[in-house]
């Protein structure tokens, strides 16, 4: 005679919760806190570091896009700001020569950008590590050089001054501003993480790690990181835009190889596969170069870069790829007080995903 068993599953699967809340709603908790934190700061400081934190995450979103294409698909680039130009100059176009207003600039100036990144990311999708680094190089050598032969629209050596923005709501114009690169940056980190921890992210991230077998299970290699180009050089354009329209000023001589270089470096340093390294970037972009100078008028650049031997030396990972994992441990070593209370296993599959 057969005998059946019947298994019990429990419609109750324990979540930890901490003081009454589950780790997700501390999370969002968090992130709210930090967004409120931010939204004030401006109020509480002068205009000048106003201005130099805007200026930081103006090169977060920069460096959230070469986060996109290197940390996350392999392709190392050494011309994004290259884009960079491109987007601040097209913001400054259409601003100067046809009375555009400021805020409508950003959606074309990532438009645009994110075609030139796509053009240019179908040629070097013949090159590799290096040589795709010195193919990308072309791009920023040579973007001051034809930014000075279309002299008729870019203004050539003397550049395009534009009139700085009126501002909203009553409130002075740095704190506009600052207010409003505040929500571009957090949308933009939004749509990174939803491409990122998405379909589209998992399959990047399998043709970084291995192309031929992310190839063989059906993978568009060269779709994907066609995307990857145009999608990070959009950020980087959104950037460039941005930096126009804050200082108000764009030149052939503010978009060098060194611009580039800053971006590769804030990316390593934050944490070059992190969404949240590029706002270490910025940081580090903004105010270590400046901090060089107060330490050191001779060499500069010899304390820049022993800041940098320090940061990757000390976390090579990043300052965010470094510490996350820390972070992580610990707060799995924490026990909450008293029994974790039980939620349905619908409600753990909802707060799960």
């Amino acid at each position: 005679m057969e005998k059946r068993i019947a298994i019990a599953a429990p419609d109750r699967i324990a979540v930890a919760r901490y003081g009454g809340l589950t780790v997700d709603a501390w999370r969002w908790i968090g992130t709210l806190a930090l967004i409120a934190v931010a939204a004030a700061l401006p109020f509480t400081l002068s205009k000048y570091h106003v201005f130099e934190l805007t200026m930081v995450m103006i090169y977060a979103i920069a460096v959230l896009g070469l986060n996109i294409l290197t940390g996350y698909n392999g392709q190392i680039s050494l011309g994004h700001g290259g884009f960079f130009a491109a987007g601040a100059y097209t913001a400054a176009i259409l601003m100067h020569r046809y009375g555009v207003p400021y805020w409508a600039t950003i959606p074309p100036a990532g438009l645009i950008c994110f075609v030139l990144g796509v053009l240019f990311g179908l040629p070097a999708l013949r090159f590799e590590g290096p040589y795709l680094a010195l193919v990308t190089v072309a791009m920023a050598l040579a973007t001051p050089q034809l930014l000075k032969y279309f002299d008729t629209w870019t203004g050539g050596q003397q550049g395009i001054n534009l009139a700085k923005p009126v501002p909203a709501f009553g409130l002075d114009r740095d704190r506009w501003l600052y207010l409003l690169i505040l929500v571009v940056l957090l949308v933009a980190i939004r749509v990174a993480a939803n491409i990122l921890h998405g379909r589209t992210g998992r399959a990047l991230v399998a043709i970084r790690d291995h192309p031929i077998a992310a190839a063989a299970m059906g993978i568009d290699t060269a779709r994907y990181k066609t995307l990857a180009f145009g999608t990070s050089t959009m950020f980087t354009g959104i950037a460039g835009a941005l930096s126009a329209i804050v200082i108000g000023y764009v030149s052939p001589e503010s978009y060098s190889l060194f611009l580039s270089i800053s971006f590769l470096v804030g990316s390593a340093v934050g944490g070059i596969a992190t969404i949240g390294g590029a706002i270490v970037g910025g940081f580090f972009i903004q105010f270590v170069p400046n901090l060089a100078n107060d330490i050191s008028d001779a060499a500069p650049w010899a304390i820049y870069g022993l800041a940098m031997l320090l940061f990757m030396y000390l976390m090579p990972h990043g300052v965010v790829g470094s510490l996350g994992p820390w972070f992580a441990r610990l707060a799995q070593q924490i026990q909450p007080p008293g029994a974790a209370v039980g939620k349905s296993a619908d409600e753990y599959k909802r707060w799960e995903a």
